[in-house]
């Protein structure tokens, strides 16, 4: 089956070209021994001239047998390879991220070629991964915008109506309102993962102190604890100073301090914790909520993962893949430890400079 020609390609390999060429120059050096040879006086021995005929005859004909050999070599193990290397990366600059190279040698050896194909596969699933994460996401926005512009568009229809209470008005005006309020956290951390994915955000240190920033993260959550009479327990080392980005800790803080509240059941406890160890600055987060399965957490800081489908209404699955990005922009580390009915741990750990 005959290939298409790439309308890029203006010019033909040299192949061809180069093995006349190199023929036509063994064959003037190796035809250059007789006319060295008339040109000597002693030309009259006639078994001589014989002898330099069949030599040259044997140079010219080895000199073919050489570079025809040459030629397979090359043609089996550089060209085709190329152009099977030039024809996969057509197909992915196409869209197609199922291409695969099959190594060359059967040895199981690598050469260059060998490791070149594998830095190709390896680049390729690398696209192949991001493009199908690209999809879900789209997806995974569009579903998470959907339900509350549902309750926005069927709420602010109802307000419509000239035979509402003021009581139904009022709680149709909350449901709008909180619908947009997710709307606004759900476009804000979508902003911010993109940015901190695009290596938009570089990390600002200056030094404060953590217990300071502990204390105003848990007051954010003031209402929520009141309302689901969940206990709340601190254990703070006021002498951490951290040499970091305060604004980003507090999405992660915040972050990790709503989900232990979120799936803490009313008259729960919620436990954070600062300590030293080891050079670093360890906060803890502890709840005693519902807790996670092994294979739950495998994925939690996936985006639009939402572990505990019954308080999806309540998030969107953003939190902590923001949450392990900016640890990761940090150059930190978090840890989770859970048991389904037990609760949860999530354990940061910040180098203290």
């Amino acid at each position: 089956m005959k290939k298409n020609k790439d309308s890029r390609i203006t010019v033909k390999n040299l192949k061809t070209k180069l093995f006349f060429i190199l023929f036509a120059v063994f064959f003037v050096i190796a035809s250059g021994f007789p006319a060295i040879y008339f040109s000597m006086p002693h030309k009259e021995y006639v078994d001589e001239l014989y002898a330099v005929f069949a030599v040259t005859s044997f140079l010219v004909v080895a000199s073919g047998i050489a570079i025809a050999v040459i030629f397979t070599i090359y043609n089996k193990f550089i060209n085709q390879p190329v152009e099977a290397l030039s024809d996969a990366a057509r197909k992915v600059a196409k869209g197609d991220f199922s291409i695969r190279l099959k190594p060359c040698r059967k040895d199981g050896k690598k050469d260059t070629l060998a490791v070149l194909f594998d830095d190709f596969n390896t680049m390729v699933a690398e696209l192949q991964s991001v493009e199908m994460l690209k999809t879900d996401f789209v997806s995974n926005v569009s579903h998470e915008l959907k339900t509350p512009l549902s309750v926005i568009q069927t709420y602010s229809t109802m307000l419509q109506s000239e035979d509402l209470s003021d009581a139904e008005r009022k709680d149709y005006s909350a449901k709008i309102s909180e619908a947009t309020k997710r709307m606004t956290e759900l476009v804000t951390n979508i902003l911010q993962l993109s940015r901190l994915e695009n290596q938009k955000i570089t990390a600002s240190k200056k030094p404060y102190v953590l217990s300071e920033q502990l204390c105003r993260c848990t007051l954010n959550f003031e209402q929520v604890l009141d309302e689901k009479e969940i206990e709340l327990e601190t254990n703070f080392d006021e002498s951490i100073v951290l040499n970091s980005d305060e604004q980003l800790l507090d999405i992660v803080f915040n972050n990790l301090l709503s989900n232990a509240l979120k799936f803490t059941d009313n008259g729960g406890t919620v436990r954070i914790t600062s300590k030293q160890e080891n050079g670093c600055a360890v906060i803890s987060v502890a709840d005693n909520g519902c807790g996670m399965t092994e294979s739950q957490m495998k994925h939690i800081f996936e985006k639009f993962y939402q572990a505990d489908t019954s308080h999806a209404t309540k998030g969107n699955g953003l939190g902590l893949a923001l949450t392990k990005r900016i640890i990761n922009l940090l150059e930190s580390s978090i840890e989770v430890k859970s048991e389904a009915g037990k609760g949860s741990l999530f354990t940061v750990k910040i180098k203290l400079d």
